[in-house]
């Protein structure tokens, strides 16, 4: 939300008649999600909620509008509230004769591919054809588990330096083929959705907002959500064709085997839900959550200062805290409780092990090659340590500058949220 849209405080009347801003909703259990596609701003309401945005989009007052609420549920409602927090989030156009400020939308990728230009993404065919792809390379792997190559294929120069360089050319090229698998198909769905860089702990990743895909059918959702992967699996299926129809000592062979590995290994990744990857999105929409890693952070939070004050009763916490979870609905309650336990051992698992492992090999590798660069070394002993220090360092400076835009933008946004500002 922009600083002009929370800077808006309409005055409403009940004579008021608002115009809204072009709103899709969706049913969700017992909830409506509500929201404005231009913008990327969705809110949760109930039925009575949901119900409000129609008759004011009719056309009917404020007043108006609560009288029918009134009639058709028996309980008061404070429309003209209502009709403020709509303004805020954006979704409202004018009040009376008055137009109101509008936030200004977020940029959007590719904004020239239009879902006409991808609607083939979101075509039922589509799946059935990448699992009969990766059915035929398993197939051929239980037939011929020789072909799947070992980490050794990696290293398929003798120069490290040409290893390094060529692994992250196609390994982040695979990584922005994925996204933009993900782009592709929430597009084909009417969604804008943005790449950019991220971070996920320790770990520096493209990801791509696809907010508004929210409104669209499950079916839809899911493959927006598994595009990506669906992707790395097609990759390294049409590979392993190429492996058992070339010879394993050709260049094509090698350079496959090691394209291979390198389409495989975000795989397991996925699998770090905590993270929130790919497979996070599917079991938040699978469980009905609205923000099972908030929640989830919430919940744990919760139980560590509960724990706190039990081992330290002059401990500065809040002995009498409510359970953040009890509010949500009973199927959303339990995901959240267990997600928290994966969330904070998963958590604590990674951070261990970029302490024990990942940072002592990144300082080491980074002192070699800065000793390579001292005199006395051959060319190509420089070429390699240059293309050590510009791999890895590049890696590592571009995590703590997009670790540091991150923030910001996370307090700027609390800054823009906090009430009076």
């Amino acid at each position: 939300m922009t600083d002009t849209a929370a800077e808006v405080q309409p005055r409403v009347v009940p004579a008021s008649r608002v115009a809204l801003h072009e709103l899709s909703m969706r049913r969700d259990r017992d909830e409506w999600i509500v929201g404005r596609m231009a913008t990327r701003t969705f809110v949760a309401l109930p039925s009575a909620g949901a119900r409000a945005v129609r008759l004011l989009g009719e056309g009917l007052s404020v007043a108006r509008t609560q009288e029918r609420l009134r009639a058709d549920t028996g309980e008061e409602f404070d429309i003209a509230d209502f009709v403020a927090d709509l303004a805020v989030l954006g979704f409202v156009a004018r009040i009376d004769d008055r137009p109101l400020p509008d936030p200004t939308p977020p940029r959007a990728s590719l904004p020239r591919l239009r879902p006409r230009h991808v609607r083939f993404a979101l075509h039922p065919v589509l799946p059935v054809a990448v699992a009969v792809l990766t059915a035929a390379a398993v197939v051929i792997l239980l037939l011929r588990p020789g072909l799947l190559p070992g980490y050794r294929a990696l290293l398929w120069s003798p120069h490290g330096s040409v290893v390094l360089l060529s692994g992250a050319a196609a390994g982040w090229t695979l990584l922005l083929v994925h996204e933009l698998a993900h782009l592709v198909t929430a597009r084909a769905a009417g969604v804008p959705g943005r790449m950019r860089l991220g971070t996920r702990l320790q770990f520096l990743v493209m990801q791509t907002d696809i907010s508004g895909i929210e409104l669209a059918p499950r079916r839809h959702r899911l493959t927006a959500y598994l595009s990506g992967i669906a992707l790395n699996l097609s990759v390294a299926s049409a590979l392993v064709l190429v492996l058992a129809v070339t010879d394993p000592a050709s260049t094509v062979h090698r350079l496959s085997a090691a394209a291979l590995l390198l389409a495989l290994m975000p795989l397991p990744f996925q699998l770090m839900v905590f993270t929130r990857t790919d497979v996070y999105f599917v079991l938040q929409d699978l469980t009905g959550c609205r923000d099972l890693y908030g929640d989830g952070l919430a919940y744990a939070r919760y139980r560590y200062r509960r724990a706190l004050h039990a081992l330290r009763p002059g401990a500065r916490t809040a002995a009498g805290e409510d359970d953040p979870s009890a509010r949500l609905p009973r199927h959303e309650r339990r995901a959240v409780r267990v997600y928290s336990v994966v969330l904070v051992v998963g958590t604590a698992a990674c951070l261990a092990f970029m302490a024990a492992v990942t940072l002592p090999l990144d300082i080491a590798l980074l002192t070699r090659a800065v000793r390579g660069l001292a005199p006395g070394n051959t060319p190509a002993g420089y070429a390699d340590s240059a293309a050590v220090l510009v791999t890895l360092g590049g890696v590592n400076v571009l995590w703590l500058v997009t670790k540091w835009r991150d923030h910001r933008s996370r307090r700027r946004a609390k800054e823009v949220a906090r009430p009076g500002t």
